[in-house]
C-alpha cells in the first residue's frame, strides 16, 4: 500500500477524475434528452439509473482487464481494415447515435404535428433506461480505455469513476432543466450527440477523430449561445421600458 503515499497516485487520481467528467458529458446530454420524453415525476429517475448504471458498467469493465484487453484484438478484415470487437461497438454505438439524434431534431424541428405524434407513442420509463444502458456501453467502453492509459492501479481508476459519476449524479438535474428550457441549446445538444456518433463511427473504422476538436466546437457555440441569451435578457427591460402607454378608452 506504499503507493498510496506517492503523490504521483494523487495527481492521477485528480487527473482521471476531471477526464472522467469530460468524458461524461456526452452520456449527460444523450440522459437529458432521452428523460425529458418521460413524464416529470420519472425524469429525475431516470438520470439517476441512468448514471448509476454507467458507473457499474465502468466498474465492472475495469476488472476484467484481460477480457476488454481482449476486445482489441482484430476479428475479421475487410477492404484491408481489421475490425475488433471494441470497434464494433464503437461502430454500431456511433451509427446508432447519429440515427437517435436525427431523429430528435426532426421531432423538434416539425412543430405541433410532430409533437402530438410522439406524444401518441411516449417511451416508458424502463424503454429510456435500456435505451440509456445500451449506450452506457459505449461511453463506458471508452472512459475505461482512458482510464487504463492513465493510472497503473485498479483502485485509483474505480475510484475516479465513482467521483466522477458522483459529480455528475449532483449535476444533472441542474444541467438538464436548463437544457429543457432552452430550444436552441437543446439544439446544440443533438448537434453535439452528431457529432460525438460520427467520431464513434470513425474510430469504428479505423479513423479516430480527437474529441478535443469536439469539445472545443460544441464549448465555443453554446459559449456564443449563453452570450445570446444574455443580450435578450438585458434587451427586454429595455423594451419594455419603450413601449409607449396607451391610454384606457372610457
Amino acid at each position: 500500500m506504499e503507493w498510496l503515499a506517492q503523490p504521483e497516485t494523487w495527481i492521477s487520481l485528480l487527473t482521471l477524475t476531471i477526464l472522467e467528467i469530460v468524458l461524461g458529458i456526452d452520456n449527460i446530454v444523450f440522459i437529458t434528452i432521452l428523460a425529458d420524453k418521460l413524464p416529470h415525476q420519472d425524469q429525475h429517475k431516470a438520470r439517476q439509473m441512468g448514471l448509476g448504471l454507467a458507473m457499474l458498467m465502468r466498474i465492472g469493465l475495469l476488472l476484467s482487464l484481460s477480457w476488454l484487453i481482449g476486445l482489441t484484438e482484430p476479428l475479421f478484415e475487410v477492404a484491408h481494415l481489421e475490425f475488433s470487437g471494441r470497434d464494433l461497438i464503437m461502430l454500431a454505438g456511433g451509427l446508432f447515435l447519429l440515427g437517435k439524434a436525427t431523429f430528435e431534431i426532426h421531432e423538434k424541428l416539425e412543430g405541433h404535428e410532430a409533437k402530438s405524434d410522439s406524444k401518441a407513442k411516449a417511451p416508458s420509463l424502463t424503454n429510456v433506461v435500456v435505451q440509456i444502458m445500451l449506450l452506457d456501453i459505449v461511453f463506458s467502453l471508452d472512459s475505461v480505455i482512458t482510464a487504463i492509459g492513465m493510472a497503473n492501479h485498479v483502485i485509483v481508476m474505480i475510484a475516479a469513476v465513482v467521483i466522477a459519476v458522483g459529480i455528475m449524479m449532483l449535476s444533472v438535474d441542474t444541467i438538464s432543466d436548463f437544457i429543457s428550457h432552452h430550444p436552441t441549446i437543446k439544439i446544440l445538444a443533438l448537434s453535439f450527440l452528431l457529432l460525438i456518433g460520427f467520431s464513434l463511427t470513425a474510430e469504428g473504422l479505423g479513423q479516430e477523430i480527437p474529441k478535443g476538436y469536439i469539445y472545443f466546437a460544441m464549448g465555443f457555440s453554446i459559449l456564443v449561445e449563453f452570450l445570446n441569451l444574455r443580450m435578450r435578457r438585458n434587451q427586454e427591460p429595455l423594451e419594455l421600458k419603450g413601449t409607449p402607454h396607451i391610454p384606457e378608452e372610457n
